[in-house]
């Protein structure tokens, strides 16, 4: 007979999956800074996990499951290194954090300054030594907990290969003599900028896929939020923190109606606007405010927080046509001056097609190089739907047949095969 959501056993691997998620980036964060190396510290979590696995179904769900899985992590790395004979400091230092044998004390009394160490854990995923996709890998296997499964599964790899970069980047970062440190000064708004960039790419793989059968990947798009979550609760006065915050909430309370019952992609404006997650919405507005009220304080904002503001626009429209376009197209032309780039012209010149013609909207368009943005589709796309509005239609299906050859990504080819047959029955 199956196992069901009523199965005690099943419960109790719920129970390790919760523990896990919520707090694996705690415990490789406080392990990391305990044995200084974050591959073993990666290892010592796993294991501790492995042992709940086996353990709890037998002995029950603790009553603290962090704090248990904390203590047996580190009896492990006393084992370990009882068994290479080394690092004697080492193990004095475990035996005396883990206290007692049989005492498992508060998860706080265990790890002084939790939250630093998630944090720092955080900028040591995104080390100036690893790549950017090395650094989106190794933050969602280390800091969002995700399996290397499914973090394969996510960016279109085979598990073995995204296992290889993730064990790449680990070593990559010890012969660096990479440390579990928060850098400061100028080093640190660089690097903060690499950890939401790199929270960012997660969020728009995950938003619009670049390839593959589906047009989003829900799971990435949560798990990036859920990363921002927690940055801005680590960084509560860094409004570019929470203006990333903000925008994923926004952006991401779309995301039931942005396909419909087949699967098949809903553009913005053909949305079910009461499908919007308004708890997100609500979220997102509140982490715009604690931005906002940072930069009073002459805290400067960028291009995270423009493009959250512009996200909200969307969200207070009830209807597609209350939206203030108007309002848009001048918040995009703030981010131009902010974080120029041909992505944010090619937005901008949608919002100035709505705001005040779609021969406007082509304007700005035809300003930006093509060849800045490759084999993209964003480009002829977006010059497919100006045209289409302003009735130049064969030369929109035109546009519309280009940008399909240029997707890779098999529900957004199949929104502008539509989009081009539809412009040629109207031509």
């Amino acid at each position: 007979m199956p196992a069901t959501s009523d199965d005690p056993t099943d419960r109790i691997r719920e129970a390790v999956r919760a523990a896990w998620r919520a707090d694996s980036a705690r415990l490789v964060g406080a392990l990391t800074r305990m044995t200084r190396d974050v591959e073993l510290a990666a290892d010592l979590a796993q294991d501790a996990l492995v042992a709940a696995l086996e353990q709890w179904p037998t002995t029950g769900v603790p009553e603290n499951p962090t704090a248990w899985l904390m203590t047996t992590a580190k009896r492990r790395g006393i084992d370990h290194f009882r068994r290479a004979d080394t690092l004697r400091r080492k193990v004095s230092e475990l035996e005396r954090a883990v206290g007692e044998e049989g005492d498992v004390p508060d998860l706080e009394s265990q790890v002084d300054h939790i939250e630093d160490d998630v944090l720092r854990l955080v900028f040591l995923s995104c080390h100036p030594s690893l790549t950017a996709e090395s650094r989106a890998a190794l933050t969602l296997r280390l800091v969002g907990g995700l399996t290397t499964a499914e973090i394969a599964r996510g960016f279109l790899t085979s598990e073995s290969t995204m296992g290889q970069r993730i064990s790449r980047a680990k070593k990559t970062l010890a012969e660096a003599h990479a440390e579990l440190e928060l850098p400061t000064g100028d080093d640190r708004t660089r690097r903060l900028d690499d950890v939401m960039a790199v929270i960012y790419l997660i969020f728009n793989e995950g938003y619009t896929a670049t390839a593959g059968e589906d047009w989003m990947r829900p799971d990435l798009v949560a798990e990036a939020t859920r990363l921002a979550r927690m940055l801005s609760a680590l960084a509560p006065d860094e409004p570019e923190v929470l203006g990333l915050h903000a925008l994923l909430e926004l952006q991401g309370s779309r995301t039931a109606a942005r396909v419909d019952d087949d699967g098949v992609p809903v553009l913005l404006e053909q949305q079910d606007r009461s499908q919007w997650d308004q708890l997100m919405i609500h979220r997102g507005t509140a982490a715009l405010r604690r931005a906002e009220a940072v930069a009073a304080r002459g805290v400067p904002v960028g291009r995270y927080f423009l493009q959250a503001a512009i996200a909200e626009q969307h969200a207070i429209a009830g209807r597609a046509e209350d939206t203030d376009w108007r309002r848009i197209a001048g918040l995009y032309d703030v981010l131009a001056g902010a974080a120029p780039g041909p992505v944010v012209e090619v937005n901008r010149a949608v919002a100035h097609g709505r705001a005040f013609g779609p021969e406007a909207g082509l304007a700005v368009l035809d300003a930006v190089d093509p060849a800045a943005l490759g084999d993209s589709p964003l480009v002829p796309s977006v010059r497919g739907d100006l045209l289409e509005r302003a009735g130049r239609h064969a030369e929109a299906a035109e546009a519309f047949t280009d940008a399909g050859r240029r997707t890779r990504n098999a529900g957004e080819r199949a929104v502008l095969t539509r989009r081009a047959a539809d412009n040629r029955d109207h031509a």
